[in-house]
């Protein structure tokens, strides 16, 4: 996204929804990816290996190969890459500055350190990749995937909302200002355009360029577990993207 197209045109919902839908693309395509290795349990197991550069990690194989992987993004972020402030690392520690002159990003958000990575790597090694792929070892290791206070603010700006969400930040409900955060019937529809993504996606075509499909066994043929795909998101990125949006809310106000 691009925001030094001007304040209020980056912030808009709509513009937010054009992205996180480009978005629901790239997360279909990294499971399905995923999906064709199996399990592999010893990624996922904390000092399952040592480590020539760094005997003192603890830590499981994904997370060296993600701290491994921002450090050579750290080379990415002498090109501004985690500049935008929709970027989050995994990695804790300071990257390098850019060696191109920062860009001069607008104050579109209050000033936060909401940071979900923690509980999106808990969800993805425990749920998701159990559930995709097969429980055995290939031997094939390697894998992995979000972003949302934006729409938080989007939402705050309505001006038919704004007083309600002002009076809820005060009292500090919680549940209130979830609940007016929802819209249900864009979450039905989100649920299911990424059903039909996902079974769209998850198809083999042919060389004549038809779909592979059994009509009668509609998951022969697929490379993912469609339901899979809409639990994530009903179960997981919905329900995070909420708790992001309500713990930027309960902040907005402080110190305005």
């Amino acid at each position: 996204m691009n925001f030094l197209s001007g304040t209020e045109d980056a912030i808009s919902l709509e513009r937010l929804r054009e992205t996180l839908i480009r978005l629901e693309d790239t997360i279909i395509f990294a499971l399905i990816e995923r999906a064709q290795f199996s399990y592999n349990k010893p990624v996922y197991e904390p000092g399952f290996y040592k480590y020539k550069d760094c005997e003192d990690f603890e830590g499981s194989f994904l997370e060296y190969f993600l701290r491994e992987s921002e450090k050579v993004h750290a080379s990415i972020a002498k090109v501004r890459r985690y500049q935008s402030p929709d970027e989050y690392p995994f990695t804790t520690g300071p990257l390098p500055d850019p060696i191109i002159p920062p860009l001069e990003y607008p104050q579109i958000l209050k000033p936060n350190n909401i940071n979900i990575n923690a509980k999106i790597m808990e969800f993805y090694v425990e749920k998701i990749v159990p559930s995709l792929c097969a429980m055995d070892d290939d031997q094939n290791y390697g894998s992995a995937a979000t972003r949302d206070v934006f729409v938080a603010e989007a939402k705050f700006r309505d001006p038919e909302l704004q007083p309600k969400y002002i009076e809820y930040i005060k009292s500090r409900d919680s549940k209130a200002i979830e609940e007016l955060l929802t819209n249900k019937k864009v979450e039905e529809a989100l649920l299911k355009r990424l059903k039909r993504k996902a079974l769209i996606y998850g198809q083999d075509i042919t060389e004549a360029g038809d779909f592979k499909l059994d009509a009668e066994h509609p998951s022969k043929y697929l490379k993912i577990n469609v339901d899979l795909v809409v639990e994530l998101y009903e179960k997981w990125v919905i329900p995070l993207t909420k708790e992001v949006e309500v713990s930027y809310l309960l902040e907005r106000l402080d110190n305005n």
